[in-house]
């Protein structure tokens, strides 16, 4: 088990206490991650991001989608077979899934798809516009004592 001490980063960062929670809980993960069903990660813009997962037997009405405290979760639930099928080899795998992805603060999901037997999962980061960069002007004593004060403005 691997210990991170994040000790020099809280000296000189605010806000970001929850980093070291997330970093134990990857920690955990870390040899125990299941590997079914398989997905793939994409960056498709600057704030744009799609997860592409392999459910191939499932429909639509067997996979769920749920978004709670930036913790996403896709499940499957393969419904029992009906039929008294005998196989002779069973090569796909039709066994019920969860996974569960962490999301970052502002990520929100866009939507979902599900095509050729790929679910596609669209993300976008959204900052508030109290977030994005803005220019500050800078005022000068002599300039701001120069300009009169308007007390009561009213237009004739």
């Amino acid at each position: 088990m691997r210990h991170f001490d994040l000790t020099p980063l809280y000296r000189s960062t605010i806000g970001f206490d929850r980093l070291g929670s997330l970093l134990d809980t990857l920690a955990s993960f870390e040899g125990d991650a299941p590997s079914y069903p398989p997905y793939n990660i994409e960056r498709i813009g600057e704030n744009d991001y799609r997860i592409s997962m392999a459910v191939a037997g499932f429909d639509q009405g067997d996979l769920s989608i749920e978004v709670k405290e930036n913790t996403l979760s896709i499940r499957g639930e393969k419904k029992p077979e009906s039929e008294n099928t005998t196989f002779l080899h069973r090569g796909i795998a039709s066994r019920s899934f969860e996974r569960r992805f962490q999301l970052a603060d502002h990520v929100v999901v866009r939507g979902a798809t599900l095509e050729n037997g790929l679910l596609h999962v669209d993300l976008v980061r959204e900052l508030p516009e109290a977030m994005k960069p803005r220019t500050i002007p800078i005022e000068t004593k002599t300039e701001k004592a120069d300009k009169p004060k308007v007390i009561d403005s009213k237009a004739a």
